[in-house]
């Protein structure tokens, strides 16, 4: 009889775990579905790209398991614009290849191939905020979740220890992971190291004045034209990053109930907004530039300069808007290829030499994605007219332009402006290197879902009336819904009607006859 009854516990105690486990993140594909499109009709990206290359390295999920695993997490994504389509499933492709199985749980990689400088599990911290950025539209919350785990809590409980080898958007982009899956606890739970790292930079990087200075190379920008490897200069990226920490910190506090941190943050990004607006703009330049180690401004416009709107730090009604012309301008920033590192007017662009990692000019995708999230962030947020949405889709369409290399989809470390050429294009490290954003550029840019804190679902597509005729965004989980987002023009693409609609799993919640912003409970 006592033995019958320890196999009922041992029973229960195995049910129990069993469906704990599947709490814990086994259930999230199960959330919802895609209402539109069809997974089997994107399937033939993959087998593509699985032919285009030697795969010369494997781990957690290999070539011959990438539909597998992008079925099971990515939203769908359909336009009539075949490039743009590419690119999309490729960039997803192309991410999972840098998911590691580490003893201590999931890691996301920068490099495939090992760098001397990197980590344990060859992690580098650099593109840590556009690698949470781009995978918080991913199904299964674990990867991203471990990997942020392994990097503050992974060296015997202690943040791993070149966490802050570069310059960290961090908290910002966790904030930005909570506006899309709503777990306050994830965020809350991460909230003390968070604190923490913020304090770190405080005592080392802060100056007398309230500004935050770095070196070019701990930025990931090294060879800039207004520094240098060793020059401590408060420049634009470091203090723009500071900001939106503190405004995400003051965010966190209050979901928490600390009254007091959420002052205490919500102060310390006060004064630095006011100190960046006072001493990093240039009023002569119309831009915002770099405050030297010898307090003079660097005189020389550089795409660093855009950074402040990734974070709405920038004033509205203050005529900052201004220096946005500059994308515009073949003397600033626009090349055939895309938006260059620094304004071409100058007599240093591209003057050390190539194929060294130099920011003084060429072009990469890491500030390209963040000038583009910026760019967003202006049409939406900003009353202004100095760029449109033609500006956006111009500029994104020059980027899916330049991820391709020998006819072929490809993403590389940085490239000619004028040319396309990948200026490390055949060098192993180079392939598929993860130092950007993409996909995040076409959910909340493009097609325009904007996260956002309370319920209310808001698109606003930065796509021109004109372009395309149809497209789809589906099988987005948002919220712990599944939300659908199309445009047909003559309602025979979806067959649900000419115009623009939303769906809430399954349930049209709002449309329009225009390509337009929609607001929705």
């Amino acid at each position: 009889m006592l033995h019958h009854f320890k196999y009922k516990i041992v029973v229960f105690i195995i049910l129990v775990a069993t469906l704990n486990s599947c709490k814990s993140g086994a259930d999230y594909s199960q959330k919802g579905k895609s209402v539109i499109l069809k997974e089997k009709n994107f399937k033939h990206y993959v087998d593509y790209f699985n032919t285009m290359e030697d795969e010369n390295l494997k781990f957690a999920i290999p070539n011959d398991s990438a539909w597998t695993w992008m079925e099971k997490n990515i939203p769908l994504f359909e336009c009539p614009q075949q490039n743009f389509e590419e690119i999309y499933y490729f960039r997803w492709w192309s991410a999972r290849k840098h998911i590691k199985k580490t003893p201590q749980g999931y890691a996301i990689t920068e490099f495939l191939v090992d760098r001397s400088y990197a980590d344990k599990y060859n992690m580098i911290s650099c593109a840590l905020g556009h690698h949470i950025n781009e995978f918080r539209w991913l199904h299964n919350p674990e990867y991203l979740e471990q990997d942020v785990h392994l990097w503050f809590r992974g060296n015997e409980g202690k943040p791993m220890k070149k966490l802050r080898t570069f310059s960290s958007w961090t908290a910002d982009a966790l904030y930005n992971l909570y506006l899309v899956n709503k777990d306050d606890k994830f965020l809350l739970d991460m909230f003390p190291d968070l604190v923490n790292e913020y304090a770190a930079w405080e005592g080392d990087r802060k100056r007398k004045d309230g500004l935050f200075w770095q070196f070019d190379v701990k930025d990931g920008m090294e060879e800039s034209l207004s520094g240098a490897r060793k020059f401590r200069n408060a420049r634009p990226t470091i203090n723009s990053y500071m900001y939106g920490n503190a405004v995400a910190l003051s965010k966190m506090a209050k979901l928490k109930g600390d009254t007091k941190q959420e002052s205490y943050f919500a102060a310390k990004a006060d004064t630095l907004q006011k100190l960046v607006e006072s001493k990093l703009w240039n009023a002569e330049d119309e831009f915002f530039e770099t405050f030297t180690e010898k307090d003079t401004l660097a005189q020389v416009r550089e795409a660093i300069g855009f950074i402040p709107w990734y974070f709405n730090l920038s004033q509205k009604d203050k005529g900052f808007e201004k220096a946005w012309e500059q994308v515009k301008d073949e003397k600033g920033f626009a090349a055939p290829f895309g938006l260059t590192t620094a304004e071409r007017r100058s007599p240093r662009f591209r003057t050390h030499g190539t194929g060294t990692c130099e920011w003084d000019g060429a072009i990469w995708p890491f500030a390209s994605s963040q000038t583009l999230t910026a760019m967003a962030n202006v049409l939406n947020n900003y009353d202004q007219k100095v760029v449109a949405k033609t500006d956006y889709f111009k500029q994104l369409d020059l980027y899916v332009q330049s991820q391709y290399y020998r006819g072929k989809p490809y993403l590389g470390e940085y490239l000619d402006q004028t040319t396309g050429y990948w200026l490390m294009g055949d060098r192993e490290r180079s392939r598929y290197y993860n130092h950007s954003t993409f996909n995040d550029l076409i959910i909340t840019g493009l097609v325009g879902l904007r996260p956002r804190a309370d319920e209310k679902i808001e698109i606003n597509p930065l796509i021109p009336q004109e372009k395309w005729d149809w497209f789809c965004l589906d099988n987005v989980l948002y919220h712990g819904n599944i939300i659908t987002i199309l445009w047909d023009k003559t309602g025979e693409k979806y067959h649900k009607g000419k115009g623009f609609r939303i769906f809430k799993n399954g349930k049209e919640i709002a449309v329009s006859e225009r390509l337009e912003k929609l607001v929705s409970e």
